[in-house]
């Protein structure tokens, strides 16, 4: 009877270790985004499309093991100057590849600490040239500044006719300073007008900027700026009652803008990555998580209205995985190695990349803000010759 007892008592004890040994490896992926400052909106809006994607395949399959994996978050707080370190956390976690960050000029700060470390990095929404510049382990999936801002003034000037454009950005921030520049470049090049100003972070009245483009005879006011400032943008261009458009960039793709434009007469147009509606399938299961997941729901804004960079986190995610496939592998020089063999096809489009890492995408999405039912409507699909 006491051996049968000590049988059962093995047997027993040995159920938790078999369990365990049983359980699947951990894959570690680093989520290296803005989830306060001036960014925090987007950042968040961002973060949920790596979060449902996660929620959707949260394993991977690797050499042959089927790994569970874990997202690893760091906030970068949209400061060039906290980047560093909470890229660093990203480092000492173990992470085989990052994800991030919307906002090029933190993504521009962090890099170095990802490649003295060895780290891959996938950039969602950075859209500034110098994010993967010199930079072999820094690889992005949506389109660059050049392009954008070539994209907007060529629809300003040939589809709205403007001929005089003024654009606003903030004082040394490397996004919207960039694609300014590369904005007036290619306004002035069609025979355009431009007239840019800077602002100094923090400011919160724009009523002065505003006035000085409708003393200008502007056509269109473009700013491409985080969310902190451009809804304030808009909410006092409806106050000054202004007869040009607001132009926006990727940033402005959010219901954060949707909400302060509802109800005026402002007319707004932006250049961004997806349009609710371009895949069914994917809009309704993210809507679904979105409003069963009431912290989900607050982080967009508090409606389910899928903003693309939502999209555009979601399709980094599973451009993450692919590479981890294609490696067979966790360690980050072998996923580093894999990335330029992606190719992923996803919700906004193909992804591979070319030689520098960037993304090879040669179209964006023009949408406007519909003031009254609160939505943003698809106007055309823009490429540049």
């Amino acid at each position: 009877m006491k051996k049968i007892l000590a049988l059962v008592l093995v047997l027993l004890l040995a159920v938790p270790f078999a369990a365990m040994a049983e359980e699947n490896p951990t894959v570690k992926i680093g989520v290296f985004e803005p989830a306060s400052g001036d960014s925090g909106a987007g950042g968040k809006q961002e973060m949920l499309g790596m979060q449902y994607a996660n929620y959707v395949q949260p394993t991977v399959d690797i050499g042959g093991t089927t790994y569970n994996v874990e997202l690893v978050y760091a906030d970068n707080q949209s400061s060039t100057d906290k980047a560093p370190s909470a890229a660093q956390q990203l480092v000492s976690e173990g992470v085989s590849v990052v994800l991030g960050s919307y906002g090029s000029g933190v993504s521009i700060a962090g890099a170095p600490i990802f490649e003295d470390a060895g780290i891959p990095a996938i950039g969602v929404t950075c859209t500034n040239p110098a994010v993967t510049e010199g930079n072999t382990h820094y690889f992005r999936i949506c389109f660059l500044d050049p392009f954008q801002g070539t994209v907007l003034a060529n629809y300003a000037y040939n589809e709205l006719g403007a001929t005089t454009a003024y654009c606003l950005a903030e004082l040394g921030n490397d996004y919207d300073q960039g694609l300014a520049h590369y904005f007036q470049e290619a306004f002035q090049a069609l025979g355009g007008t431009v007239v840019t100003e800077s602002f100094p972070t923090n400011t919160a009245d724009f009523s002065s900027y505003l006035s000085t483009a409708t003393a200008l005879n502007a056509q269109v006011f473009f700013a491409p700026c985080s969310l902190a400032y451009t809804s304030l943008i808009v909410d006092q261009a409806a106050a000054q009652g202004v007869s040009y458009a607001l132009l926006g960039s990727d940033t402005w793709d959010s219901n954060v803008i949707t909400n302060a434009a509802a109800g005026k007469n402002v007319t707004i147009y932006i250049t961004t990555f997806y349009q609710e509606g371009g895949s069914p399938e994917f809009d309704a299961g993210i809507k679904e998580w979105m409003n069963a997941n009431p912290e989900a729901l607050t982080n967009n804004g508090g409606n389910d209205m899928v903003s693309a960079v939502t999209v555009m986190g979601y399709d980094a995610y599973f451009t993450a995985l692919q590479a981890l496939e294609l490696a067979g592998s966790t360690d980050p020089a072998a996923v580093n190695e894999a990335l330029w063999d992606v190719d992923y096809t996803g919700v906004s489009g193909e992804i591979t990349f070319n030689e520098i890492g960037d993304a090879n995408r040669d179209s964006a999405y023009i949408k406007t803000a519909n003031t009254t039912d609160n939505v943003w409507e698809f106007v055309t699909v823009q490429t540049v010759e």
